[in-house]
């Protein structure tokens, strides 16, 4: 059975066989579920916590 994999930027559970893997330099592994996440996290350097579409802004949100 395929792991389970979590997107790095919005929390969300990637289905096999979808998404993208990216490699940083100092060999981090970032999953991304779709190109919106990973152009939010790698080109514009977004904080996915202050992005209102992501799970990890939602979960901050619902704490507050």
């Amino acid at each position: 059975m395929a792991e389970k994999r979590v997107c790095s930027f919005t929390g969300k559970i990637i289905p096999p066989g979808t998404g993208s893997i990216y490699v940083k330099k100092n060999g981090q592994v970032l999953h991304f579920i779709n190109s919106k996440a990973r152009k939010n996290m790698l080109d514009l350097g977004r904080n996915p916590a202050r992005t209102e579409w992501t799970d990890t802004a939602h979960k901050k949100k619902k704490s507050n």
